[in-house]
């Protein structure tokens, strides 16, 4: 399994029941007022000691249900310190961690993941990552960069995925076909692919939400164009660069060489079993797995070439990325513990235990070279376009903005509205939104 971004890791979570690994109930599963396990309130710096105390950690997605073997590894150098985890409801969760940051039952260690980085952040509620904690260069400068604003980073990466091309071999090679390497190549990808008799060659997002404007936000960067300022003070969603890429995008679906109406999430693996797609463009590494979850082990060596997201007209990369961070609220109680968990989670060998663990990427670039990650495409795949990979906008109204140009995508798409059209209402609305913080 691999990591998913929030709505995809919603689609897989359901019937997760809550889990904790103490009891603890969620409304106020803070730390209480009367415990006193807290070790360091403040914690500008961390020292190289045990940790102790008692560490309060909330969790979302599928990743927590197995994080407690981590907590194992941690306490063989750490006896001393206690670790009790609370499950959050994925789509509860940032809605909860704001609550808690104002009553002030916070826990104390929490990891929040790309998508919703910003928006926490925007609260205030967290510390900045101690000095020397951990050593920036160490990551891939996307994931680290993702929680960092105004210059002060406020989390430490956990792990960190990228997107790809995941093309069907066999009807590839039947239509004599090569594997797309810029924007012309995979126009011709398709073309041939229609003319062999594949009915949508490629699977786009079709979700026309804050993730079609994802996808439209590589291609858009591909393009040389991107959706806000490098100051984060404008938003630049109408400019030349991204109206082309729109273009670009949405006459792929006007053309009939992907679908207007699909695949949704869940139809992705059985469109592209079937035949119905020969290429998820933009792809999640996870989808790999699933292939073989649904047509036998070894079907998605067989039947699936990997590749890294195509290049721009002036040979531009840019690839979709996504992972989680670790952030320490600023009323935690023990602050020293939950960084020194932090750091800990953030060494080469933490990262590799974890990947045996739960199959999540590293976001540490040491640790790819373990030979647990070795001989293995997808990785090759995935780390090539970490490389390349672009954050979204790092403002809290990026999810709302976001919606406002899937939903312009879609008017293009439906021959509703020119691409121009489409990104100057999108741009209007986004400047009436704000950036929020």
């Amino acid at each position: 399994m691999y990591p998913l971004s929030p709505s995809r890791r919603r689609a897989t979570m359901l019937g997760i029941a809550l889990l904790t690994s103490s009891t603890l109930l969620l409304t106020g599963c803070g730390r209480a007022a009367e415990d006193g396990g807290a070790a360091g309130g403040d914690a500008t710096t961390v020292d190289e000691k045990p940790a102790t105390g008692t560490i309060e950690i909330w969790t979302q997605g599928a990743d927590g249900a197995e994080l407690p073997q981590m907590f194992d590894e941690f306490k063989k150098d750490n006896p001393d310190v206690e670790i009790n985890m609370t499950q959050v409801p994925e789509a509860e969760f940032a809605s909860k961690m704001t609550a808690a940051i104002t009553a002030g039952t916070v826990p104390d260690l929490i990891y929040a993941f790309t998508e919703t980085q910003s928006s926490l952040i925007a609260t205030g509620g967290f510390d900045a990552v101690p000095e020397k904690l951990v050593d920036p260069d160490d990551f891939f400068e996307v994931i680290w960069d993702n929680s960092v604003y105004d210059d002060v980073a406020y989390g430490v990466p956990w792990y960190a995925y990228a997107n790809m091309q995941i093309i069907r071999t066999d009807l590839a090679e039947k239509a004599g076909a090569e594997v797309p390497t810029d924007w012309d190549s995979l126009r011709t990808f398709a073309e041939k692919l229609k003319d062999a008799g594949t009915e949508y060659p490629l699977a786009l997002d079709s979700s026309y939400d804050a993730y079609t404007a994802r996808q439209l936000l590589a291609f858009s960067v591909q393009n040389g164009g991107g959706f806000i300022s490098d100051d984060l003070s404008t938003w630049t969603i109408n400019s030349e660069e991204n109206v082309e890429a729109l273009e670009f995008l949405s006459s792929l679906k006007t053309d009939g060489l992907a679908s207007s109406d699909g695949p949704a999430f869940l139809d992705t693996v059985p469109w592209t079993s079937s035949g119905k797609n020969a290429e998820i463009v933009d792809g999640g590494p996870w989808f790999i797995s699933w292939f073989d979850d649904a047509n036998g082990a070894g079907w998605s060596d067989e039947h699936l070439t990997l590749a890294p997201m195509p290049t721009g007209p002036d040979g531009d990369a840019a690839t979709t990325v996504g992972g989680g961070s670790w952030m320490v609220p600023s009323d935690s109680e023990n602050k020293d513990g939950a960084w020194k968990f932090a750091r800990f989670m953030s060494e080469p060998s933490s990262q590799v235990k974890w990947f045996e663990i739960f199959k999540n990427m590293p976001a540490v670039k040491a640790a790819w070279e373990d030979p647990a990650l070795a001989d293995n495409r997808v990785l090759e795949t995935v780390e090539k376009g970490l490389e390349s990979g672009v954050n979204l906008p790092k403002v809290s109204t990026w999810t709302q903005v976001g919606t406002v140009i899937g939903e312009q995508m879609e008017k293009v798409v439906r021959g509703g509205a020119s691409a121009q059209e489409a990104l100057d209402a999108a741009q209007a609305q986004a400047e009436s939104i704000g950036m929020g913080d």
